[in-house]
């Protein structure tokens, strides 16, 4: 950031008792920011996203087509990817939220989340800020997905490395880059990895991926801190790219 540039933040919301509680959090704890409201992110200009460091997209309204804004937002981060993009997400958007949203720049906070957890995710930008929050990762949702605690999982080697990739945000270009494979080959072992666990979609895989025993199982960074043999692996990987 340049000397004396104000940061600039935009808040969206088609709720305005949300969009005050926003402000309110804003002006509290990031006084340094400018900030600018819209009520949809149809209302979003592209001078406003180039000059945005970061932007708080509600996803808790009532919505008769939730796929399609987070096909909207999915779009913008692909284009943007300086910005934070802070969702408070309810049920009816979590799994697609999960599926289009969930990046290296994006965190997935939950719309029962406390307002502590939006300062530490703010604070902590978008390199560093959690991706998704432990509420949302938190029984009944990963539970009422999911339920793989009864038996262990067998996965292959390739797979594996696919799917704790996916866990840190990778994208399939990036992993076949890194693993000299082709795309081809690479979205081969992520579906073979979803048919061994039985799911059926981008949202189930995220959702046992971050959950307690996807980390245990692919030996991930869990909820509660980093793994020294992932932390390992992932240098030894890189160390090759």
């Amino acid at each position: 950031m340049l000397p004396g540039r104000c940061k600039n933040a935009i808040i969206i919301s088609k709720l305005p008792i949300i969009q005050t509680g926003l402000k309110g959090v804003m002006k509290g704890q990031f006084s340094d920011y400018e900030l600018t409201y819209c009520r949809s992110v149809e209302e979003l200009t592209l001078l406003q996203l180039r000059c945005s460091d970061l932007v708080i997209a509600d996803l808790t309204g009532e919505c008769t087509n939730p796929r399609s804004i987070c096909e909207q937002y999915y779009s913008l981060l692909s284009q943007y990817r300086d910005i934070h993009w802070v969702f408070l997400v309810s049920r009816l958007f979590y799994p697609l939220a999960v599926e289009l949203l969930m990046c290296p720049v994006s965190s997935l906070l939950s719309d029962a989340e406390s307002i502590e957890s939006l300062v530490n995710v703010i604070h902590a930008g978008n390199t560093r800020a959690e991706r998704i929050s432990k509420t949302l990762l938190s029984p009944p949702i990963a539970s009422e997905m999911l339920d793989h605690s009864a038996r262990s999982i067998v996965l292959t080697l390739s797979e594996r490395k696919v799917l704790r990739l996916l866990g840190k945000g990778w994208g399939i270009n990036q992993i076949a880059m890194l693993l000299k494979k082709s795309n081809k080959t690479i979205s081969a072992q992520k579906n073979s990895a979803m048919r061994r666990l039985s799911v059926h979609s981008n949202a189930e895989m995220y959702a046992w991926i971050n959950s307690s025993q996807g980390a245990r199982e692919l030996n991930l960074p869990s909820v509660y801190g980093e793994t020294t043999e992932w932390k390992a692996e992932v240098v030894k990987e890189m160390s090759h790219w």
